[in-house]
C-alpha cells in the first residue's frame, strides 16, 4: 500500500462537503415527497437496506479517487458505504430540486427522486467529484415511488458509464455496484405485469450532476434569485475561466454549453449511442452522458431506432439526438432569458450549437472514414450520406462495419473483395440491387482514400471501437447476475477497458447481436421502469 495520502482505505476516508449545500436550501429534512420551493438543494439520509454486498467495483476509478480496494474487509465497507448504510466521515447528503420537458412538455418539479449526494472528494487530477446513491431510497421528490433501484437498471448503469469512459465518450462514471438484498417490485413494460426484482445501488461520480432542468424549474416558478444563486455558482464552480458572474458572462457560460453539448451528440453518433430519454432534465449542463435509462446500441445501423418502449413516436430516435438537444438548449436559453434580457444574443449561442454540432459531425465522419481533409466539406457529408442509404438498403453492423473498413482501407483491395471482406457486417445478404449500391459506395470510397497516407487506418481504428457494451451483452450479464453469478461481467468489463484494441481474449463479446436478442426484451426495447 503506498502513501496514505495517496491512497485510503474506506476506514480512514473523509468526504468534504458539497459546495451545493452553500445555496438555497430546503428548511425540512424529512424525505416525504413535495413540492419544494425556493430551495436548490434537500438534505435527506439514505435508507439502510438489509443485506448489502459488493457486486462490482471500478479499480481504476477507485484508483483516481485515492481509494484502496484489495481484501475483505475493503469490499465489506464498500457494500456498507455505498449502499448508503453507512455515512462516511465529513458526509453530508442532500438530494436536488429540477424540472424539465419530458416528450416535449413541461413536467414541473422532478429532482432526484433516488439519488442522494454524500459529498466531494478530489480526486489525483486535484478535480472534485461529487460521489451521489442511484437507489438509496425515498427523498422529497420520489413524487409516488420508493427511491429505490433494481439490479437491470443499475448494472447498465455501472456497466455503460465505465464503457463511455474508454470509448472516450464525456461521461459521469460508476466507482462500484452493490446488491441491496431486498426484493424491488417494477412492471418493466408497464402492462400490469409486476414483479418483484433484486435491488442494487449504483454509486455515480461527477464534477457535477447538475442538468439543464435544474435552471428551468426556478425560471419557471420566477424564483429568479435562486435561479441567479444556481447559475453564479455554476460559473465559480465549473466555468472559472468565463471570469465573474455578470450578463456577459452568463451569454458566455450558453455558448460553452451548447458547444459542450453539441460536441456529445456528435461522439453518440461516433460510437452508435441513442440515449433513449433526451428529456431537458437528462442533459448534464457540463455536457457529460448523464442518467443511463431506456439507452441502446446501434446494432443494424437505423437512423429511427429508439429502444425506449415509451417513445411510440420517436422522439428520441438515434437520427433526430442533434436536433432534440438543439431543442433542449432553446429551454435552457429561455430559462437564462430573465438574466440575459438579451434575445438575439441567446439566439446567437444557439447558432453557435448548430456550427458546433456541424463541424464536430464532419470531423466524426472523416475520422471514420478514413478521410483527409481535403476543403470540401459538401463532399465528405455527400459520402457519408451516401453510405447512410447503403444502409438502408441492407441491415448492416455499425460497429463491425466502419471497423471492418479500417481492414479494407489496410488493404486497398478492389470493389468486389472489399464486399467480401465487409460480409460479416451483413445481418443478411444484400439483395442484387442492394449489392450494386454498395458496390458503386466502395468504389467512390476507395477512389478517395487513393492518395498515400501512413496515419490513415490508425485514425480510423481510433474512432471506430472493436467492442461496445452491446444492449445484449448487458442482458447476459443481468441474468447471470441476477441468479448470483457476476462472472460474465467482471468479463465484459474487462473487455471494455480497451475497446479499440482487438484481443481475442474477448472475442465473444466483439460478435453481431444474435437471432435470439433481435426481439428480447432487455435487447431490443426498454422501459423507463427500473
Amino acid at each position: 500500500m503506498t502513501s496514505a495520502a495517496i491512497l485510503h482505505r474506506l476506514s480512514t476516508l473523509r468526504l468534504e462537503r458539497a459546495s451545493l449545500l452553500e445555496l438555497a436550501a430546503d428548511p425540512f429534512d424529512e424525505a416525504r415527497p413535495r413540492q419544494v420551493y425556493g430551495a436548490v438543494v434537500s438534505r435527506v439520509k439514505p435508507s439502510p437496506v438489509s443485506a448489502p454486498a459488493l457486486l462490482a467495483y471500478s479499480g481504476e476509478l477507485a484508483a483516481s479517487l485515492g481509494l484502496h480496494v484489495d481484501d475483505v474487509a475493503d469490499a465489506d465497507a464498500m457494500a456498507q458505504v455505498f449502499a448508503g448504510n453507512r455515512l462516511l466521515p465529513g458526509s453530508e447528503p442532500f438530494s436536488t430540486c429540477y424540472g424539465g420537458h419530458q416528450f416535449g412538455q413541461w413536467a414541473g418539479q422532478l429532482g432526484d427522486g433516488r439519488a442522494i449526494s454524500l459529498g466531494v472528494l478530489k480526486d489525483r487530477q486535484g478535480v472534485w467529484q461529487e460521489l451521489q446513491l442511484k437507489g438509496a431510497g425515498r427523498t422529497a421528490y420520489s413524487r409516488h415511488a420508493d427511491g429505490r433501484a433494481v439490479l437491470r437498471s443499475s448494472l447498465r448503469e455501472y456497466l455503460c458509464s465505465e464503457a463511455m469512459h474508454h470509448l472516450g465518450v464525456p461521461t459521469t462514471r460508476a466507482l462500484c455496484l452493490v446488491a441491496t438484498g431486498e426484493a424491488v417490485a417494477r412492471d418493466m413494460f408497464y402492462d400490469g405485469r409486476s414483479r418483484a426484482e433484486p435491488g442494487a445501488v449504483v454509486t455515480r461520480v461527477a464534477p457535477s450532476f447538475l442538468r439543464f432542468g435544474h435552471y428551468e424549474i426556478f425560471a419557471a416558478r420566477g424564483e429568479l434569485d435562486v435561479l441567479r444563486q444556481l447559475v453564479d455558482h455554476t460559473l465559480r464552480k465549473h466555468y472559472p475561466s468565463l471570469g465573474k458572474p455578470s450578463r456577459d458572462t452568463y451569454l458566455a457560460w450558453f455558448a460553452e454549453v451548447c458547444r459542450r453539448t453539441a460536441h456529445l451528440v456528435a461522439e453518440w453518433w461516433r460510437v452508435g449511442f441513442v440515449h433513449g430519454v433526451m428529456n431537458t432534465d437528462n442533459l448534464s449542463i457540463l455536457g457529460l452522458t448523464i442518467d443511463y435509462g431506456p439507452y441502446g446500441w446501434l446494432d443494424g445501423f437505423d437512423l429511427g431506432f429508439t429502444p425506449n418502449t415509451t417513445d411510440s413516436g420517436g422522439r428520441y430516435s438515434f437520427g433526430n439526438q442533434a436536433q432534440i438537444a438543439g431543442w433542449n438548449l432553446s429551454c435552457l436559453a429561455q430559462a437564462l432569458l430573465p438574466l440575459v434580457q438579451d434575445v438575439p444574443a441567446l439566439e446567437a449561442a444557439l447558432d453557435e450549437y448548430r456550427t458546433s454540432f456541424e463541424l464536430a459531425f464532419l470531423h466524426v465522419v472523416r475520422s471514420k472514414l478514413g478521410l483527409a481533409d481535403t476543403g470540401e466539406p459538401e463532399a465528405d457529408i455527400a459520402r457519408f450520406s451516401a453510405l447512410v442509404a447503403c444502409f438502408s438498403s441492407a441491415e448492416t453492423d455499425m460497429t463491425l462495419f466502419f471497423r471492418l473498413l479500417g481492414q479494407v482501407a489496410q488493404a486497398s483491395p478492389g470493389v468486389e473483395a472489399a464486399l467480401t471482406m465487409l460480409n460479416p457486417a451483413f445481418y443478411a445478404t444484400p439483395s442484387v440491387q442492394a449489392r450494386a449500391g454498395w458496390a458503386d459506395w466502395l468504389a467512390g470510397w476507395l477512389q478517395a482514400i487513393s492518395a498515400p497516407d501512413a496515419g490513415r487506418v490508425a485514425r480510423m481504428n481510433a474512432a471506430n471501437p472493436w467492442i461496445i457494451p452491446r444492449n445484449w451483452l448487458a442482458q447476459t450479464a443481468i441474468q447471470a447476475a441476477e441468479q448470483g453469478d457476476t462472472s460474465t461481467l467482471t468479463r465484459l468489463m474487462a473487455a471494455i477497458r480497451n475497446p479499440y484494441a482487438e484481443d481475442p481474449a474477448f472475442a465473444e463479446f466483439a460478435q453481431r447481436r444474435p437471432d435470439w436478442a433481435r426481439n428480447a426484451p432487455g435487447c431490443s426495447a426498454l422501459s423507463c421502469s427500473s
